[in-house]
């Protein structure tokens, strides 16, 4: 076995291990990763146009926004930066993230080029890239419980209420 070969076997996630600890199912999973991948597509569209001025905070702004993208390949899709060697331990330490770190960093790298430059280019390029921190921070709350539950839980807390208020009117008699 070769020293690459190690180094991506170490650097492979467990999918047991990452699976497990988030809760989500492997459609959603697929969709924030997608989510990436395109906003990673937009990210690097937006930020080269915006670099096609003279106003240096529209070129800062682009130059971030093409970093960004290079960071969603980099954490989302790994197999787009071959040519990177750290590219797959990048994406492991990236999986092994919860959602709301994964969601609050993607959200936070969005927000900075809008912030510094406030323009449709600069809009439009960051909000696929922020939906997907959103994706994250939603997977990040949990499954939502089911109605029989719920169900449950309100009926118990009615019942609870009607025994305060039948306990209330004895006293009083």
């Amino acid at each position: 076995m070769s020293a690459q070969d190690e180094q991506f076997q170490a650097a492979a996630p467990d999918p047991a291990a990452s699976s497990a600890d988030d809760g989500m199912t492997w459609w959603y999973r697929w969709l924030c990763r997608i989510a990436g991948v395109i906003g990673g597509m937009s990210c690097a569209f937006a930020g080269l146009w915006n670099c096609v001025t003279i106003n240096p905070l529209n070129i800062a702004a682009g130059v971030w926004m093409m970093l960004n993208a290079f960071v969603l390949f980099l954490c989302e899709a790994p197999f787009c930066c071959q040519f990177i060697e750290f590219a797959n331990a990048v994406s492991a330490r990236a999986d092994r993230l919860r959602s709301w770190q994964k969601a609050a960093f993607y959200c936070g790298m969005a927000v900075f080029p809008v912030i510094l430059s406030l323009t449709l280019t600069t809009l439009f390029g960051n909000a696929i890239a922020f939906a997907t921190g959103v994706l994250y921070g939603l997977s990040a709350l949990g499954k939502k419980g089911d109605a029989i539950s719920y169900a449950r839980i309100h009926q118990q807390q009615k019942q609870m209420d009607e025994e305060k208020l039948t306990g209330s009117l004895e006293g009083q008699a």
